[in-house]
């Protein structure tokens, strides 16, 4: 076998390594930016997918409506074109991660997932949707929060999941976070 063919061969072998940063982003700020440009650059990811739900399930209210925080995120988003801005529940009809795990893993078959999320949201990442098959079917980069990461650790899935497949990350922290501005 001549060498480019046996290069052709490995390289469809090597898996592409996406990211998902999923979220309301209600605002999207340079928190959400910050974590994506380290996991991208720790984890060797080809692009991130931030993906935009309509509604948070744990949360009532946004304070930006969908296109709005859409817009915002694509503008955020300007000097980081490997930052994908997508909202896809209505082509997979539904906001669960499970389901755009599978739609991203069925329409691109030779990838490996990064699922990304705060400290915050490990703490009850045992209430999502399947969580158990989400952390079958994709890495989870857990990013370290101000205030958030004793109970983190001792959470049900952090236990649950002896920390296979999950990545707990500490970085130089940005001290913002939605919740504030949207206070401001």
């Amino acid at each position: 076998m001549d060498q480019d063919k046996l290069e052709n061969r490995l390289k469809k072998k090597i898996k592409n390594k996406i990211g998902i940063l999923g979220g309301t982003f209600d605002p999207p700020h340079k928190g959400h930016i910050k974590i994506s440009i380290e996991a991208k650059k720790r984890f060797g990811l080809k692009y991130i997918i931030w993906s935009i739900t309509k509604r948070n399930p744990f949360k009532k209210k946004t304070l930006y409506n969908l296109k709005k925080r859409i817009e915002l995120s694509k503008k955020i988003n300007k000097k980081y074109p490997f930052n994908k801005v997508r909202f896809l529940e209505n082509k997979i009809k539904s906001n669960k991660t499970i389901d755009l795990i599978n739609y991203l893993k069925k329409n691109k078959k030779n990838q490996s997932i990064y699922f990304i999320i705060g400290a915050d949201n490990l703490i009850n990442f045992h209430k999502w949707y399947k969580w158990r098959q989400i952390l079958h079917k994709c890495n989870i980069l857990v990013f370290d929060r101000d205030k958030y990461r004793s109970k983190s650790l001792k959470s049900i899935t952090y236990k649950t999941c002896n920390k296979k497949g999950l990545e707990y990350i500490k970085f130089k922290k940005v001290n913002i976070s939605s919740s504030k501005l949207r206070k401001i």
